[in-house]
């Protein structure tokens, strides 16, 4: 009798899970490597029909808002490109200004679904945080900002000096690095707000202030007198800034990735918002891959196979995105430098479309 029980309780419970493998839902849920619950962002992204993006907006160049209220700059343009690949329009997009406390909680937790906030790639970053980075878009390092009228001409002449800086970011460390190298004591006057940062400069409180280059070059923009400050030429770290998503969905980090790379390879193939049209009776195969005349590379994305010629018929290729947001006829003329291509001297690449 009990081995009668045993094995109808056994058949019943084979019963029950066989049947529950078939009707009941798929969770869309993985843990990334921070230990966070992640959804499928790729398909709640898709269903929703809008992409959620993290920035600054605080960031002349890179994320900010206009007194019109729009949005502007490479880190925004790198999201209406992901728009433009995954609906055909570069204005579904909703922008969230968040602050470098905020922004890596924000995206674990899935308020945004990607944060393109001129974020430094490191390896803490990548994996205690789980963060998931994008190709580079913008190699950058850190320098020193001060007053055209001091004495100040390099890291050395900042002995005992007040240096803002601010915390929860790469560059606090990257100083407190340097200086100890160096022996050279200073004086950090930290602040969790960017803008009480730059504004206790601004006011004369502190001797120097330290940040990305680029910000710093930015930020030079909004000071009461921007002349009267000048960006040391000094530079005191590699910070490779890439946009990022929460680790756990793998298709969803491959769309942003190749987009990026879409950027890059438009430009590398001379094909740009312009002049677009005249492509697209090409006979040369890496362009008829890369416009998806010919083959289906973007079905692998879960993207239509025209998706790169999305991107560049609404956003342009990486070369406009940054002539139009850091090139010589915006306030920030900042010359590309390393961020050329890598046929012109730069580290820009992009793997085969193919």
């Amino acid at each position: 009798m009990n081995k009668l029980v045993l094995i109808l309780g056994a058949s019943l419970i084979f019963t029950t899970t066989a049947c529950g493998g078939d009707s009941a839902p798929t969770t869309d849920t993985s843990t990334n490597s921070g230990g966070t619950l992640v959804a499928n962002r790729w398909n709640t992204i898709k269903n929703r029909g809008q992409l959620i993006c993290g920035v600054s907006g605080e960031v002349p160049g890179f994320s900010f808002v206009g007194t019109n209220g729009e949005y502007s700059g490479i880190d925004v343009d790198v999201c209406r490109a992901i728009a433009a690949a995954l609906f055909d329009n570069p204005d579904a997009v909703e922008f969230r200004n968040l602050s470098a406390k905020e922004r890596f909680t924000a995206l674990q937790t899935g308020e945004v679904d990607i944060l393109s906030r001129n974020t430094t790639w490191t390896l803490s970053r990548a994996t205690s945080v789980g963060l998931e980075f994008a190709p580079v878009v913008f190699y950058d390092g850190q320098a020193i900002m001060v007053r055209k009228n001091s004495a100040i001409k390099s890291l050395a002449d900042l002995k005992d000096k007040a240096i803002c800086v601010q915390t929860g970011t790469t560059t606090e460390q990257n100083l407190a690095d340097q200086m100890r190298k160096r022996n050279i004591t200073y004086k950090p006057v930290v602040f969790e707000d960017v803008n009480v940062t730059f504004a206790t400069y601004a006011e004369g409180r502190c001797d120097a202030i330290t940040a990305d280059r680029s910000a710093l070059v930015s930020r030079r923009t909004t000071l009461p007198k921007p002349e009267d400050n000048v960006v040391l030429d000094e530079v005191i770290s590699s910070e490779p800034l890439a946009p990022a998503v929460a680790k756990g969905d793998a298709k969803w980090s491959d769309t942003v990735n190749w987009v990026v790379y879409a950027l890059i390879k438009g430009e590398e193939l001379g094909i740009n918002s312009q002049n677009l049209g005249q492509f697209t009776t090409s006979n040369d195969p890496d362009v008829k891959r890369f416009l998806g005349t010919e083959g289906d590379l973007g079905q692998g994305l879960g993207l239509t196979n025209d998706f790169a010629a999305r991107i560049i018929k609404h956003v342009g290729n990486y070369g406009e995105l940054y002539d139009r947001n850091l090139g010589p006829k915006t306030k920030l003329n900042l010359a590309r430098g390393q961020n050329q291509l890598w046929s012109k001297g730069g580290l820009l690449y992009s793997p085969p479309f193919r």
